[in-house]
């Protein structure tokens, strides 16, 4: 990992995922999230999404993922994120998961992203994070 001095505003990263039903089957079973929506392909034709759609939850995990392994990368801190859900994520989308480096606090060795779900050009989450660099 860096230290915190060699980081930049503006540095990125991202990852491209799909979410099989499989995917978020065994994310109910592990977080206990069972709502129909995701599960029920019958009680999500009826919803306003008209199809089951992935677990919020599951789909901004992504944003971990990109922390612990490419930005900033192991070792480091995911102590606080903030998510605004702006479009339903379906099985088997390709979803473009993206970080990017806002903010740079070195006296708490702290770093700011912004982060984004897109489905294409259309943002499906947005937010924030907070990353502690040790």
């Amino acid at each position: 990992m860096l230290s915190i001095s060699q980081f930049q505003v503006g540095m990125t990263a991202e990852v491209k995922r799909s979410f099989s039903s499989d995917d978020v089957i065994k994310f109910a079973e592990v977080s206990g999230d069972a709502n129909p929506i995701h599960l029920d392909d019958d009680y999500a034709k009826q919803t306003m999404f008209g199809a089951r759609i992935v677990h919020g939850a599951l789909a901004s995990s992504l944003f971990s993922t990109l922390f612990a392994n490419k930005l900033p990368g192991p070792g480091c801190i995911y102590l606080k994120a903030e998510h605004k859900y702006l479009r339903p994520i379906y099985l088997n989308e390709d979803i473009t998961f993206v970080v990017k480096l806002v903010e740079i606090i070195e006296e708490k060795q702290r770093l700011i992203f912004e982060t984004v779900a897109l489905n294409k050009d259309k943002k499906c989450i947005v937010g924030s994070a907070e990353i502690y660099i040790p």
